[in-house]
């Protein structure tokens, strides 16, 4: 005979709990001219300045890290965020997947051993 007297755990939250709190609301940014975190509008030594400024923001921002997690998980290819700028996003991507394939090849070497 079946006990249905067992608790058992939702998979799930349940809807009656709030949703966590948006990263951005914490955001040293959320403030700021929005033109300031994209260098790529503007060329040569302004770029350079446009972009400092914005890592200024970043570098006092207690939410720098989530910021950077879901800029590399869309991926932006645009802005500065988490104090990266694209093409320094796009170089960790790769450090970040190659990484990934010699984790997964040590796996497979261990495991055929």
């Amino acid at each position: 005979m079946h006990d249905n007297s067992v608790f058992r755990r939702p998979a799930v939250a349940p809807d009656t709990l709030p949703p966590p709190e948006h990263w951005g609301k914490h955001a040293a940014c959320r403030t700021a001219p929005r033109s300031v975190f994209f260098p790529e509008d503007f060329s040569g030594a302004e770029a350079v300045a446009v972009a400092e400024e914005a890592r200024a923001y970043c570098r006092r921002c207690p939410a720098v890290d989530p910021c950077l997690a879901e800029a590399l998980k869309r991926p932006e290819r645009f802005g500065v965020w988490g104090g990266t700028t694209a093409p320094e996003r796009r170089a960790i991507a790769r450090r970040q997947r190659e990484e990934a394939k010699r984790a997964e090849a040590q796996v497979v070497t261990t495991e055929a051993a």
